[in-house]
């Protein structure tokens, strides 16, 4: 098999450059060429630091576990619960259509999922064109790839049928497009909020024990109030089931924003044998930052807080970097921070070499100095960090969480980080306020 796939970009469908793949076999290659149009254009910028603008095909080297295409598309390949949803569907159809003695052929490979992710809701700019020159849009007949909220009962119901092997043919064709387009192992699926924005539902599993949904959203929140650019993100009830709805940052007005995982950035490859650290992504920052010193103080502070609440579910790809022109990036505003009450408290991406995998106060200020933060700004941050954290059962209260719900995430809150917080950031010098200068016959306001 032998494809070629046009990449295009944003809503205009600006190309950018083709994807080749072939497949002979079990054994499948790709390569990516820029066009010259986009080689010659004044705005033009590398859409993956591994792909250098120059002319002819780049061939990306695999690793075991890993894709087969460059990082900023595989950023949007289907994995997890969206790979999950593309098997069972093509499954369930080659069964019909063998029992009605139909031809269906099976998937392929590697371009058969990413072609299977819609391309209204896909994640970040890059578009893919077929060889008829069409938008690949995979979903039932007649239906939308991103219904509104007033479906949620109908997509809650679905993917739950996927979880507990019952689903129907019918559930299957529902979830495509609308549950394929995002990566993670969780349900969830891609929905249009009350103002027609992109959002992502996340649906409480079948197998959890604790109110996973309400906790990410308190996460969100008392992100928001330590300071932290994050998503945006509320609660909704579906047939009194909580669902977490967090707003899309990759799309504003409509338009689509060029995206790229904290791994892509950085040149990571799935299947590596070393581990990676924050400190890696500050040297990134410093490079390809268009704002590197507020990202790199609002790293810092995202850390102290992934601590504050034992967020250890923070791979690179749970990280990522929104374009602002040409080879400059910023932060995007944190998503998937998680309170894990049962985990061990270990980083997946460490402070430093020096440090490992230690999610601990003292691995955080040791890393200070390599943020270019002064000590006395890192303990201000890090109070305004913990005080925020602090209020996690009122702010919880104020979601909807029962008492029960919320001692279940109490591991996860009160630790002896947070004490260590607490105490490091108490040794934060505030300056003395000035008392008013007077001239003789004046009277002081604060005598006054």
């Amino acid at each position: 098999m032998n494809r070629t796939i046009g990449v295009t970009l944003g809503n205009s469908g600006r190309r950018v450059g083709v994807l080749r793949y072939n497949r002979d076999g079990t054994r499948e290659s790709a390569s990516f060429e820029y066009d010259t149009e986009w080689l010659a254009a004044p705005d033009r910028f590398r859409i993956d630091p591994a792909l250098p603008l120059v002319a002819g095909p780049q061939f990306h080297k695999r690793r075991e576990g890993g894709s087969i295409f460059p990082g900023a598309i595989a950023d949007s390949e289907p994995d997890g619960w969206a790979a999950k949803v593309i098997l069972r569907d093509h499954a369930k159809r080659r069964a019909l259509a063998k029992a009605a003695g139909e031809p269906h052929p099976a998937l392929a490979g590697a371009m058969d999922f990413l072609l299977e992710v819609d391309d209204f809701s896909r994640v970040s700019a890059l578009r893919f064109r077929d060889e008829s020159g069409i938008f690949r849009r995979p979903r039932e007949e007649g239906g939308r790839a991103a219904p509104p909220l007033i479906e949620l009962e109908h997509l809650l119901s679905a993917s739950r049928a996927v979880e507990t092997n019952t689903e129907t043919a019918a559930e299957l064709a529902y979830l495509r497009g609308r549950g394929t387009s995002l990566q993670g192992v969780r349900p969830k699926c891609t929905v249009l909020d009350d103002d027609g924005g992109l959002s992502i539902g996340k649906f409480p599993s079948v197998q959890d024990e604790r109110a996973v949904t309400k906790a990410e959203i308190l996460a969100l929140t008392l992100a928001a109030d330590a300071g932290i650019r994050a998503a945006h993100g509320r609660l909704v009830s579906s047939d009194g089931v909580p669902v977490a709805l967090v707003r899309r940052f990759d799309r504003v007005d409509g338009e689509r924003l060029m995206y790229l995982s904290a791994a892509t950035l950085m040149g990571t490859t799935a299947g590596e044998p070393t581990e990676h650290t924050y400190a890696e992504m500050v040297d990134t920052i410093r490079v390809f930052g268009a704002a590197p010193r507020e990202d790199i103080e609002e790293l810092w502070r995202r850390i102290a807080f992934s601590i504050l609440i034992t967020n250890v579910d923070d791979h690179l790809h749970n990280h990522g970097f929104l374009h602002v022109e040409r080879e400059t990036w910023r932060l995007a505003p944190a998503f998937d921070v998680n309170p894990f009450p049962d985990k061990l408290r270990e980083l997946k991406t460490w402070v430093s070499e020096e440090t490992g995998p230690a999610a601990t106060i003292a691995a955080l200020m040791s890393a200070v100095p390599y943020f270019g933060l002064k000590l006395d700004r890192a303990r201000e941050v890090l109070g305004e960090v913990e005080a925020a954290v602090a209020r996690w059962r009122p702010r919880g209260s104020e979601l909807g969480m029962s008492a029960v719900e919320l001692d279940d995430f109490d591991d996860a809150f009160e630790h002896d980080e947070r004490r260590a917080a607490q105490s490091e950031s108490a040794r934060h010098r505030v300056p003395a306020v000035p008392k008013p200068r007077t001239r003789e016959g004046d009277v002081s306001p604060a005598s006054g």
